[in-house]
């Protein structure tokens, strides 16, 4: 257990996670209102050789799944996942580990930034894009999805490793 009191956890997961969700929706501002990355289309602004800024609208979830083609679907895309939401935020609430809450604060930060665009919008603003050549490991994304993917990661990475560490203390 970590050394502070868990409710320090909560506070810190739950600041991390309105500071992701606040900065999600000013680089989609800067992207979208100042960069004007739509009117540039498939073109883009490349950064560097294997990254570029490409607008990209996001009716789906990860990876483009349940493609939302009508109000009802997007409404039901945004129920789920402030129910998933609830769900991570109930987690930080009983969490008592500092990196788990942490992370945990990442992904609820992403999830509300990209509630915000579903809501707002119809759709989620991507336009983070990774490439060498024409090959793109991952799909076009934005910050939000990124803190989601890494608060993910290290629950998981965390999890093992905790597991096999009690696994060999438990062996001796």
């Amino acid at each position: 257990m970590s050394a502070a009191l868990p409710g320090a956890w909560r506070k810190a997961a739950l600041t991390l996670a309105l500071g992701v969700a606040a900065v999600d929706q000013l680089v989609k501002y800067f992207v979208t209102e100042v960069l004007e990355l739509q009117e540039r289309g498939l073109m883009g602004i490349e950064l560097i050789p294997f990254f570029k800024l490409t607008y990209a609208e996001n009716r789906g979830i990860s990876m483009g799944f349940f493609h939302a083609e009508t109000d009802v679907m997007r409404w039901a895309l945004v129920l789920m996942t402030v129910a998933v939401s609830g769900f991570v935020l109930w987690w930080i609430w009983r969490e008592k580990e500092r990196d788990d809450a942490l992370a945990l604060g990442l992904v609820l930060g992403g999830a509300i930034g990209n509630i915000v665009d579903r809501v707002r919008l119809g759709y989620v603003i991507d336009y983070a894009d990774f490439h060498i050549g024409e090959w793109r490991p991952f799909l076009i994304f934005n910050l939000a999805d990124a803190a989601i993917s890494i608060g993910v990661f290290i629950l998981l990475a965390r999890a093992l490793l905790l597991r096999e560490k009690t696994a060999a203390k438990e062996s001796r």
